[in-house]
């Protein structure tokens, strides 16, 4: 066989096997691309974002707090009787009579019912203790009470004497406090004080950082007091040492005094953009 033939048919195969690799790289490249896929060299760029899109809004919070002054209107006070008889009927009949000629007492000087609220009945036996002997049962001690309000404030002193009149030496007038009859008024006020308190403060704050105040986003009432004991005081009376015999005693002065009504509220406010 001839050997420059042979050599020739050699090249010629070499050659055609290049060429067909060749296409055959085109084909895969043109494949890949076509699929979709993503060169490895191909950087990703993240898509840039608004600074501060993932956090919320900006805020200021500030508190705030106001003061009304109210004079109380209302006085309440307990009443109770107590009888003791030898048998436990008559002391609970006793104590009921004595308690209704009280309440009429009190409705006469303006005091209705529904003002009126029994608190208790205590019924329970009453015993001697000689000394060398065994306990002696002597009767029985009935005690009703009521919690009384007077809603105006000039006929205080004449219901709790005419109380003390009706019911004699059985009757007793103890915690004597006085109250105000709307203090949601007086608060009401305490609480406008304190949200334009709070808004001049966050005015204030914002304007120094050169920002601008934009809705309300919360508001809480943080607390509600009295700032000061009205002349609240629960005054406790014997009513028998106080008022002497019922026949001569006169009405109780009374004074109203005053109260000071606190709130403390917290704001949050959105900054404008």
């Amino acid at each position: 066989m001839d050997t420059t033939a042979d050599k020739t048919i050699a090249l010629s195969t070499t050659g055609l096997l290049v060429a067909a690799l060749a296409v055959l790289a085109l084909v895969v490249a043109y494949l890949l691309g076509g699929s979709g896929g993503t060169p490895t060299a191909q950087a990703v760029t993240p898509t840039p974002t608004a600074e501060g899109t993932d956090a919320g809004p900006r805020t200021l919070t500030m508190s705030g707090a106001g003061e009304a002054t109210a004079v109380p209107d209302q006085v309440t006070f307990d009443l109770s009787v107590r009888m003791k008889r030898p048998e436990l009927d008559e002391a609970l009949d006793a104590a009921s009579r004595t308690m209704t000629r009280v309440l009429a007492a009190l409705e006469a000087e303006g005091v209705e019912r529904k003002d009126v609220q029994t608190t208790g009945l205590e019924m329970y036996p009453v015993y001697d203790y000689p000394r060398y002997s065994p306990p002696v049962l002597t009767g029985y001690r009935v005690t009703q009470r009521a919690a009384v309000l007077v809603r105006k404030l000039r006929s205080a002193g004449g219901a709790v004497s005419a109380a003390i009149d009706a019911g004699g030496n059985a009757a007793r007038v103890g915690d004597i406090a006085l109250k105000i009859g709307d203090p949601e008024a007086a608060l009401g006020k305490a609480r406008r004080l304190a949200v334009e308190e709070a808004t001049l403060k966050a005015q204030e704050y914002a304007e120094a950082t050169g920002q601008e105040l934009g809705a309300v986003m919360t508001l809480r009432e943080v607390e509600a007091t009295s700032l000061s004991a009205i002349d609240e005081r629960q005054l406790a009376y014997d009513t028998a040492a106080v008022f002497g015999s019922s026949a001569d005693s006169a009405p109780l002065p009374v004074s109203a005094g005053r109260a000071d009504l606190g709130v403390t509220v917290q704001v949050v406010w959105e900054l404008a953009a």
